[in-house]
């Protein structure tokens, strides 16, 4: 009884389980066969269907109907103007453009204002000994020495001459000539000298006061009748002194 129960369940089990593929069938096709044949075929299809050329770009005119975009005309009328005004300044020629086939620029040879000083053979053609002799004597003649002349004299009542002073004295800046009587005549020459915009005007002023004998204003603490320590030297110099 109980193998007849152990049958009876092998046989159920085996009728519920799928039946076993067949390993020689490939994967997906009947055999292996069949699938190396459709791969040939889907090859040669791959092939066959390669990409389109592309479409030729036509040099056919496109039919216009004559109406020009607004702002189109005016640039046309500036392009053109541009073009007559370019030709108008090249006298009616071509312009030339810069371009790498463009033959060499020719030497302009002999062209008038450029000096030929420094060719020799051009200017022995030119001139000779006689004619530089000629012109150097011509220089000569227009050559023309003009005399030193004596200054003018002055005119009027133009206070002291601070030049006259320079060349009728002889001692040098800094020795006491004139007594001066003070206190701290230093200080005040320093202030009394800023006053002047230089030494030759407060020589000018210190001679129409009464110097060099009295120093009225304070500007010759030392006494040599110099004021702000005004320097005759580079008077004495100019006349050889």
């Amino acid at each position: 009884m109980r193998f007849l129960m152990i049958t009876v369940a092998a046989a159920t089990l085996a009728a519920c389980s799928p039946p076993v593929p067949d390993s020689g069938q490939g994967v997906g096709f009947g055999n292996y066969d069949d699938y190396q044949q459709q791969q040939r075929a889907r090859d040669a299809q791959l092939a066959d269907n390669a990409l389109p050329p592309s479409t030729a770009i036509s040099g056919e005119p496109v039919e216009s109907d004559g109406t020009l975009v607004a702002g189109e005309g005016a640039d046309l009328a500036a392009e053109t103007q541009a073009v007559l005004d370019e030709r108008s300044a090249n006298s009616g020629e071509d312009v030339v453009h810069a371009s790498p086939s463009n033959p060499a620029p020719e030497a302009v040879i002999g062209a008038s204002g450029i000096s030929e000083e420094n060719n020799f053979d051009a200017v022995g053609a030119q001139r000779s000994i006689e004619s530089d002799a000629a012109k150097i004597a011509q220089n000569r003649a227009q050559y023309k020495v003009i005399e030193a002349e004596a200054l003018p004299k002055r005119t009027g009542n133009t206070g002291p001459n601070i030049v006259d002073y320079a060349l009728a004295t002889k001692h040098p800046r800094g020795t006491q000539v004139y007594r001066r009587i003070g206190v701290n005549l230093d200080g005040k020459a320093k202030r009394n000298c800023a006053k002047y915009p230089s030494a030759d005007k407060a020589q000018g002023e210190f001679l129409a006061k009464g110097g060099p004998q009295r120093d009225r204003l304070g500007l010759d603490p030392d006494g040599d009748g110099y004021a702000c320590s005004w320097d005759p030297s580079p008077f004495r110099k100019a006349v050889g002194g």
